[in-house]
């Protein structure tokens, strides 16, 4: 199993933020990513395996849980 396997095997709340590793850029799923393609409404682990972070390029594998009280 790869690691961006396993990363999104761990996710069952859809609304869960992911923040990446590298920059600290958040991906929430209540906005989803208007550069990479992702419509508002799209989970972390519903993001095609292309996409990357919008603002430094990370892999999904980068991206850790963002644990919030939202």
């Amino acid at each position: 199993m790869t690691e961006f396997a396993a990363s999104h095997d761990t996710e069952t709340d859809p609304r869960t933020r992911m923040e990446c590793g590298v920059c600290w850029t958040v991906y929430d799923p209540a906005e989803g990513d208007p550069l990479g393609r992702a419509a508002p409404g799209t989970p972390f682990a519903a993001l095609p395996e292309a996409w990357c972070c919008p603002t430094c390029d990370a892999p999904p594998v980068k991206f850790l849980r963002l644990d919030d009280d939202r």
